[in-house]
């Protein structure tokens, strides 16, 4: 099978890697997290100028028609400079969401997002939801004269902090999970923002008897739960691209750092024990690769190739997030975790991504229930 890039998904990663290089440095990544916003919403706008931020998304909405290819082309770059700007949240998630619902008001709010004049996140996971967007919400939606009135709370929402829409998963009675579309400003919305380990802002969203207008039912449950269960593997596909840019980072600089760190008159990369550690730690890299370009080319699959496809893809990312994690910090030695060296900011977003969108053992259980599915 040909893995190689078009002349136009090329250009994509070389701008965008030269982009970042300029205005993503890490002294200027950790001077940002220090600020009162903890991101640069220029830098957003800028991403959308670039085109960046269209990438993948439908021409109608002023993207460039790509897909999910060049969405795993830009979250590697991002995850190689650890980028904390939301495009997993507000690009693929969301707007993907709302590009696939066709209507009027989605598509404007998705055009507002590809061009990065604005921020919307998805808004779903609950304590009982665990790991799947369509699963049961305690979030419920009832119609209220010509509207609706939306009561729940939604737990740990990820750039709920920067974002001016939320389309939010609610239950509607017996039919099932419909998507609102719902200003951040609406009254009855209480939220308590705070920050994530890895550098990130998050929130806990309640919803106290919120009434909104009918047009801001995006996806009634017969659209939104389909398209929500195919979009936590988008979400996987997509997030294992960024962790191979995040290991690589962690493997190149352990690299360099096993280059120059002397002990006993010699650097420390001489040592055979160490270079057999950095050989497994490639390897792992390369599995982690393999992995996520499988998912992303099985996302078009029927329901149970791509299911299998994105356990594979969270087992296999989030074990080598572990190890390459783990021993880069090791190999630093003390100062790995420090404020000093980037290498500890790169582990901390490692270890949220190994548990981000379902655990090990969640999707070792998907996986096998698939597989019998096939036997029966």
């Amino acid at each position: 099978m040909d893995f190689s890039f078009t002349t136009e998904q090329q250009l994509l990663r070389d701008s965008l890697q030269s982009f970042l290089r300029a205005q993503y440095r890490f002294d200027m990544r950790s001077a940002v997290l220090c600020s009162d916003s903890g991101w640069r919403p220029e830098l957003w706008r800028e991403l959308g100028e670039l085109g960046v931020l269209g990438a993948a998304l439908p021409e109608r909405i002023g993207g460039s028609g790509g897909g999910a290819v060049e969405t795993m082309i830009v979250m590697e770059e991002l995850g190689r400079a650890l980028v904390v700007e939301p495009y997993l949240e507000s690009v693929v998630l969301t707007a993907g969401l709302l590009a696939c619902i066709r209507s009027e008001r989605a598509d404007a709010l998705a055009t507002a997002i590809a061009s990065g004049e604005s921020v919307a996140t998805l808004a779903w996971s609950e304590p009982a939801t665990r790991f799947g967007f369509d699963r049961a919400s305690t979030t419920t939606a009832t119609r209220s004269g010509d509207g609706w009135r939306l009561q729940g709370h939604k737990a740990m929402v990820i750039a709920a902090s920067w974002a001016s829409t939320l389309l939010v998963t609610a239950r509607i009675g017996g039919e099932g999970i419909a998507l609102f579309a719902v200003d951040c400003r609406t009254p009855g919305i209480t939220a308590h923002h705070y920050p994530t380990v890895d550098g990130r802002r998050a929130a806990d969203l309640h919803f106290d008897q919120v009434l909104l207008p009918r047009c801001a039912l995006m996806a009634e449950p017969g659209i939104a739960q389909p398209l929500l269960q195919r979009f936590g593997d988008v979400a996987i596909a997509a997030q294992s691209a960024e962790a191979v840019g995040v290991m690589h980072r962690l493997f190149d600089d352990t690299v360099d750092y096993a280059r120059q760190r002397k002990q006993f008159g010699q650097t420390i990369g001489s040592f055979q024990v160490v270079q057999h550690r950095l050989v497994d730690m490639y390897l792992q890299i390369e599995m982690a690769v393999s992995a996520s370009y499988r998912v992303t080319l099985s996302l078009d699959a029927d329901d149970r190739e791509r299911g299998l496809a994105a356990s594979t893809a969270k087992v296999t990312v989030a074990e080598a997030c572990r190890f390459i994690g783990q021993n880069a910090v090791q190999l630093h030695g003390g100062i790995g975790m420090t404020e000093e060296l980037p290498v500890g900011s790169y582990f901390k977003r490692a270890t949220m991504i190994e548990h981000e969108f379902g655990s090990v053992d969640q999707h070792l259980a998907r996986h096998a229930r698939l597989e019998r599915s096939a036997a029966a």
